[in-house]
């Protein structure tokens, strides 16, 4: 592959020189516990919140099949990301794995399309906790303005809340990756300690008549809900992300990595299977299932410790993603694909700041002035592309550098990340008919800016003609 192709890879010396030069200033301040954490603190929240009951009102009991069955599928995906991460601990994630193995054009998209799902992601998250929080000030009899609860397409003038939360968390990840990890850890906890609370205190309400019949809907219900959930099991690309600040991460980031997807599974099967035990799956209110379920088994009461988990829950995820997307950012502009300054970490903090400021601006922007909903389901395309990618990128290094040492290896033959590909690759085929507008926009948006700067100004290519 010649170095003025767009294919070109970046050699494995150049990814393993990131590691050893402590990637430019970012500081080692994360164990197994921190980034499952991090990771726990990016996946739980609306999705226990408000997904559970989008899903079990269609699917019925056997709606923990699903979340069951999406645990398992994402598995593929999270052990390839543990083998990658722990043999290249750098930053980037899944774009890096990508450079390392699929060539420059590919991790382009790759990248791009992540920036794509974690401010979209991002967005979405400060508008749900926007949402809550006005429901539990309007309880508290404090109603604020609706021009200040919407944007100025739904209405509105800005959703002043939104923005609050966004800055919020930009401010603490500003801080230092110690300061995050810790702060995270402490919503982590709390919000363990809520879902806890709901599942234990459910559990007294079952009745297990209301899972009977079990599959009421056929199983065509179930898979297609396997589908849905699927994306709330997204944390583990985050812990990916901050690799480069991990202490020991041929031990850290496998734990930290299957730590995430195994607490969450138990926890998302665990409250679904409450929740359809307490009251009828048809009883189930789509947009607030706790809170109904609740209602239902004549326990109101509740509301208050499941408010409070809500808001923790999705504050931690957005803080989280937080983490995420200026470390993507920062890869891309170490590399030459995006302007050089992207790349730079402030001395004082150790964190990529200029770019956390520019994200949570961008962030704050969208979630206060744009109608999200019709996008919200781009964040899956760019989660899936990464997911697959990531699965491709095992199996390519694998036979492209035999002898890398692997702290952590995929379970079995190159077949079984390959069938986290084709997984992913389906799931992308499912979702594509009704975005295929709004995200040939994106993508060729991103075709544009590479070929206009990314592929004139990437690091590989110049560092090469110099040599030559």
């Amino acid at each position: 592959m010649t170095t003025s192709s767009p294919f070109s890879v970046k050699p494995l010396r150049a990814v393993q020189e990131e590691r050893a030069t402590q990637s430019g200033g970012l500081k080692r301040h994360l164990g197994s516990w921190q980034l499952m954490a991090l990771g726990i603190g990016a996946t739980v929240g609306a999705g226990i919140f408000v997904l559970s009951g989008v899903v079990a009102h269609s699917a019925g009991p056997a709606v923990v099949l699903s979340f069951l069955m999406a645990g398992i599928a994402c598995s593929f995906a999270a052990v390839s990301y543990a083998e990658m991460s722990a043999a290249l601990p750098v930053t980037g994630s899944a774009y890096t794995f990508a450079y390392a193995t699929l060539g420059e054009c590919i991790a382009w998209l790759v990248g791009w399309n992540l920036l794509l799902e974690y401010a979209l992601g991002a967005s979405l998250v400060a508008r749900g906790w926007s949402g809550y929080m006005a429901g539990v000030l309007d309880d508290a009899g404090v109603a604020l303005p609706t021009m200040f609860l919407n944007g100025p397409f739904e209405g509105g003038f800005i959703d002043v809340l939104s923005v609050l939360i966004v800055l919020s968390m930009a401010a603490v990840v500003a801080l230092g990756i110690r300061e995050s990890a810790r702060f995270t850890s402490a919503m982590v906890v709390l919000k363990l300690v809520v879902v806890a609370a709901v599942i234990i205190i459910g559990a007294t309400c079952i009745q297990p008549s209301n899972w009977t019949p079990f599959v009421p809907e056929g199983w065509g219900p179930v898979f297609k809900a396997t589908a849905l959930v699927f994306l709330a099991f997204v944390g583990f690309d985050m812990v990916s992300s901050t690799a480069a600040e991990v202490r020991d991460p041929g031990r850290d980031l496998p734990r930290g990595i299957l730590g995430t997807l195994l607490v969450c599974t138990v926890l998302y099967c665990a409250m679904v299977a409450t929740l359809t035990g307490m009251v009828p799956y048809l009883e189930i209110d789509a947009q607030s299932p706790i809170t109904s379920a609740f209602k239902g088994a004549n326990m109101p009461f509740i509301g208050g410790v499941i408010s409070l988990g809500a808001l923790v829950g999705m504050a931690s995820v957005l803080l989280a993603v937080m983490v995420g997307l200026p470390r993507i950012l920062m890869a891309m502009g170490r590399d030459g694909l995006l302007p050089s300054w992207t790349g730079r970490v402030n001395a004082r903090t150790g964190t990529p700041l200029l770019t956390t400021v520019i994200s949570a601006v961008v962030v704050a922007l969208a979630a206060g002035l744009l109608p999200l909903n019709a996008l919200a389901s781009l964040t899956g395309v760019g989660t899936l592309t990464a997911f697959t990618a990531v699965c491709i990128a095992v199996v390519v290094m694998r036979k492209r550098e035999p002898d890398l040492v692997r702290p952590f290896r995929v379970p079995g033959p190159n077949w079984v990340p390959l069938i986290g590909a084709v997984i992913c690759g389906g799931l992308i085929a499912q979702l594509l008919p009704s975005l295929w507008l709004p995200l040939s926009i994106w993508i060729g948006a991103g075709v544009a800016v590479y070929a206009l700067f990314g592929f004139r100004n990437s690091t590989l290519r110049r560092n090469n003609a110099f040599h030559e």
